[in-house]
């Protein structure tokens, strides 16, 4: 596999979370399918989805957070070429029209519990008919537009263009070695490697935007070392997201949070301690194929924290690559990862993110620094395999078997609240 298949499947420009914006594009189509007024927007997607798009912000939209309102903006949208930069297209005109949606209690949400793969099923209810846009397995593989007319059997338009599939990138990701991912990371051309900096850059700048969102005497905290600081860099970019700025970022694996926690880290801390920019960009490179190959084993949407467990192992793996570590340390350094993250569950993406990041950089820095002492957790010790790449196994394992009924809870207790926030009476 080319870097340059890799990066344009799974390195990709986002703005906001990637789930809502998903809703979003899925519902501009399926309103673009037909004119007229809007009568009614219904939803039916998966369980991760609607726990991902449940508390988070939404930008451009004056502070709105959610799945109902993502929807509802998604409706409204007239630009579908955006795609995950579909709250780009927010005008004033369309957020009225979505508040409208909203006050007349016309947009529907319905979780469908036996999806177990990332699934949007958005149905627009028009003047002359009813269009449909169906997204499945990622967020933008949309794999039908639909248009029905009264009296008329439903008429398919096939999706003009098929995005690149991260899924199977991901899959002959996990199959590869340590070794083989290294080599992969060092045939960076030139232009991956700019490719590779412009993310970086996206990535840098949500960041600098998001410490203005921190308190005050966690940003200024006396006496913070370079392993600390950039820990709140990766803090101020996940808070930012989550809370809806309106700056783009460079997702990774089908994730905004997994982009910017694997990116400055790496970057920072190859930059602050003097390592050229080549290598920097290798040590990049590689902490993204493990963070793929990660995600692979956890699931594109999953129980698990992907952005602070897939992440981790990315940068733990890129850490030591920028300390002249070879496949055996790397191998180490994710093995340690995956026993010390395994079982953070995923409930949601929100605000808290951040914190979870933190926890899974801070986590990184550590499985490095043991491994580059020749030190990991004994493959005798849990789910610890005999090497980085089993070891990736047996939380995948975990993950998709262990913790099947995770969501289900979370789920439950995400609509007990939502219940018990509603005016009653």
């Amino acid at each position: 596999m080319l870097m340059s298949e890799y990066l344009a499947a799974e390195w990709k420009p986002a703005l906001g979370c990637t789930e809502p914006a998903a809703v979003a594009w899925a519902a501009a189509n399926a309103a673009g399918a037909s004119e007229g007024p809007i009568e009614e927007v219904r939803l039916i997607c998966d369980p991760r989805i609607y726990k991902n798009c449940y508390a988070v912000g939404l930008p451009n939209s004056e502070g709105k957070t959610g799945i109902l309102w993502a929807l509802a903006i998604g409706a409204s949208l007239t630009d579908r070429s955006l795609r995950l930069r579909s709250f780009d297209g927010v005008s004033p005109e369309m957020l009225a029209r979505a508040q409208g949606l909203i006050e007349r209690r016309a947009v529907h949400v319905e979780v469908d519990a036996q999806r177990t793969e990332l699934f949007i099923d958005v149905r627009v209810k028009l003047a002359g008919g009813i269009g449909r846009a169906v997204i499945e397995r990622e967020h933008e593989n949309l794999t039908q537009v639909a248009f029905y007319a009264q009296g008329h059997a439903w008429s398919s338009q096939t999706p003009s263009e098929t995005a690149p599939r991260g899924v199977s990138v991901r899959a002959r990701l996990a199959g590869m070695s340590i070794k083989d991912a290294i080599d992969m990371a060092h045939s960076l051309t030139e232009e991956d490697r700019s490719v590779l900096r412009g993310g970086a850059r996206l990535n840098l700048e949500i960041a600098r935007a998001g410490t203005s969102l921190l308190p005050e005497k966690v940003v200024n905290k006396p006496g913070a070392g370079v392993q600390e600081r950039v820990v709140l860099q990766v803090s101020a970019g996940v808070t930012a997201r989550m809370s809806g700025v309106s700056q783009t970022v460079m997702t990774l694996a089908g994730s905004g949070n997994k982009g910017i926690t694997v990116t400055l880290p790496i970057w920072l801390w190859g930059l602050e301690h003097g390592h050229s920019g080549e290598r920097v960009e290798e040590a990049l490179a590689l902490g993204c194929l493990i963070t793929s190959a990660t995600t692979h084993h956890l699931g594109t949407l999953s129980a698990a924290c992907g952005s602070a467990i897939a992440a981790g192992a990315g940068i733990a793996a890129g850490l030591v690559h920028l300390e002249g570590g070879g496949a055996p340390e790397v191998g180490l350094a994710v093995s340690n990862v995956v026993g010390t993250l395994a079982g953070m569950i995923c409930d949601g993406a929100k605000v808290g993110c951040a914190m979870k990041t933190a926890t899974g950089v801070e986590a990184a820095f550590r499985a490095a620094s043991y491994a580059m002492a020749g030190e990991g957790i004994p493959a005798t010790n849990g789910i610890v395999g005999k090497d980085g790449e089993t070891s990736l196994v047996y939380l995948g394992l975990v993950v998709t078997n262990g913790m099947a009924n995770v969501d289900a809870e979370i789920l439950e207790i995400m609509q007990r609240k939502l219940s018990l926030a509603r005016p009653h009476g």
